[in-house]
């Protein structure tokens, strides 16, 4: 099976009173996945319920380990998801505000780039004959 990269987006996000890394990840992706239309997917190559379609999620925080990855992937609604959790974003002083975040006054901000992949077995082949049939010179 091998796949080629279909789509890259990026997102950007920030838990602003509580310093929760998870939250400003899921945020990110959730930001990329809003400006990310899979239409050729479905209407070109005729996948139906995005079957042969990987997600995977790179997300960057300043504490990767503080990250929740299976939330992260909960949010991705098509295809298998994957998510890698790194080293980055930014932590930035703000304000505390006790009733959003006690004790906490750092803005986390998230970067995050999906990449979506397809299968490109040919029993995925293209739903429209213009798209199968070979070039012919005229």
């Amino acid at each position: 099976m091998s796949r080629k990269r279909f789509a890259i987006e990026l997102g950007y996000a920030a838990d602003m009173h509580g310093e929760d890394m998870t939250k400003a990840a899921v945020r990110a992706v959730r930001d990329a996945m809003s400006r990310t239309c899979l239409c050729g997917l479905v209407e070109i190559w005729g996948r139906e319920n995005f079957q042969g379609v990987y997600v995977h999620a790179q997300v960057a925080v300043p504490a990767p380990e503080c990250v929740d990855t299976e939330a992260v992937r909960a949010v991705i609604p098509i295809g298998k998801a994957s998510v890698s959790v790194t080293a980055g974003g930014m932590s930035a002083a703000g304000i505390e505000v006790p009733c959003f975040g006690p004790g906490t006054s750092n803005i986390i901000v998230a970067c995050a780039a999906l990449t979506v992949s397809v299968d490109m077995d040919k029993a995925h082949a293209p739903a429209c004959e213009a798209c199968a049939a070979p070039s012919r010179a005229d």
